[in-house]
């Protein structure tokens, strides 16, 4: 049977072979430590989940809701972009609320690219920052992913050789998976660069909240002019604990905003109101939440690298976000990550997720995601370390069962 075309332009989903193996492993019985997706393990905050309880009580609630969010929840966005950044929106033309931020990238995609047009995209990155323009018939073009002094020399190289000239470029600071972070002097820049050559910045910003130093990330929307060119994502999940609860935003140019609020219009009618209003309390709380989970992930990086490390593995530390971007082990370097990551999981019962996931540059890399307890993080070190003792290429690695 033929394939339709938007299948054929999507490879197999690298994660889901290794999604499969986890299933069976833990058919068998098996403990698996789960460090792969970054699917985060905190509850909400009760104040957050009490909020919902009590509007869902409501039945005016559960009526179909805004697409683009109901009022106040996009003015207690402006009002986040205020305090945090000195950006001011309207909430009215500049934010749109959007069912997570991976769903607003998507649409922002169908609502801004014809067949054939070129996106300038880093590679490795988060999936749908490629394949939500790859499903709506654009071309990806890689850029790098660190902010040096090579990304403005290679923007211009591919600008130059791209026929016809790329529409937009894809920011993503601090960036899932290589947790890199930005300054606001790249994205001057980058901004000035993008106004010359009339290209739309699209800007994933969903960790802002989740950095260990005392600098926090900037958004892009900080330089004078970027309004022009730029929108920016955010999520609720990671800062807030509420992945499950699909809340995200879009904020930044009118005419870009409004055609993602006129695609949005004809595919959903928004979050579930209860969700919107409880959304709306977190962005307007004192903030007390987003420092707890902050040190939470710190104290579970420092453990990771710290017992990683007398494992056998060196792991760089992330400044930023809730994973470690890290290098294959020197001698399994040759096997590539997808087969990496499915040795790890079949011998050392640790998942992780595969650097190839994110694009063909991250395959000497694992994203190692924070999504466990320091107790569990510490077991995994103790499952890798006993792992990396041995030679599995001699077929002597003992099954973890076997051992205990």
């Amino acid at each position: 049977m033929e394939e339709y075309y938007k299948i054929r332009r999507l490879p197999p989903y690298v994660f889901e072979q290794v999604n499969k193996l986890k299933a069976a492993a833990r058919a068998r019985g098996a403990d698996i430590i789960d460090l792969g997706m970054g699917n985060p393990d905190l509850p909400t905050p009760t104040s957050i989940v009490d909020k919902l309880c009590e509007v869902v009580r409501d039945p005016r609630t559960h009526r179909y809701s805004a697409s683009r969010g109901i009022a106040g929840l996009r003015k207690a966005q402006a009002n986040y972009y205020a305090r945090r950044f000195g950006v001011k929106l309207n909430p009215d033309t500049q934010v749109v609320a959007t069912l997570g931020s991976k769903e607003g990238f998507a649409n922002m995609a169908q609502a801004i690219t014809a067949p054939g047009d070129v996106v300038l995209c880093p590679n490795p990155t988060y999936p749908i920052h490629s394949f939500g323009f790859i499903m709506s018939g654009g071309v990806v073009r890689s850029i790098p992913v660190e902010p040096d002094d090579k990304f403005i020399p290679a923007l211009e190289r591919a600008v130059q050789h791209s026929i016809p000239k790329p529409v937009a470029m894809i920011l993503s600071y601090p960036s899932n998976p290589t947790a890199c972070l930005a300054s606001l002097d790249f994205y001057k820049d980058v901004v000035a660069f993008a106004r010359k050559h009339e290209i739309i910045i699209l800007s994933d910003l969903a960790y802002a909240e989740i950095y260990f130093d005392d600098t926090p990330p900037p958004s892009v929307l900080q330089v004078p002019g970027a309004m022009d060119v730029t929108v920016e994502f955010t999520s609720m999940s990671k800062t807030f604990s509420m992945p499950g609860w699909r809340m995200g935003f879009a904020v930044g140019n009118e005419r870009l905003i409004a055609a993602l609020a006129r695609v949005k219009s004809y595919l959903d009618y928004g979050a579930f109101t209860p969700i919107q209003v409880a959304a709306t309390s977190a962005l307007n709380s004192n903030g007390g939440e987003i420092e707890e989970v902050r040190e939470i992930y710190k104290r579970r990086r420092n453990v990771l690298v710290d017992s990683f490390s007398r494992a056998g593995w060196d792991v760089p530390p992330p400044p930023a976000t809730m994973f470690a971007w890290s290098p294959i082990p020197e001698k399994f370097r040759h096997l590539g990550s997808l087969e990496f990551s499915k040795l790890l999981l079949e011998k050392a019962d640790v998942a992780v997720a595969p650097g190839v996931g994110f694009g063909e540059h991250g395959d000497e890399y694992v994203r190692i995601a924070l999504v466990e307890n320091e107790h569990r993080i510490r077991q995994a070190a103790r499952n890798i370390k006993r792992f990396l003792a041995s030679d599995p290429s001699e077929g002597n690695v003992v099954p973890l069962a076997a051992s205990r």
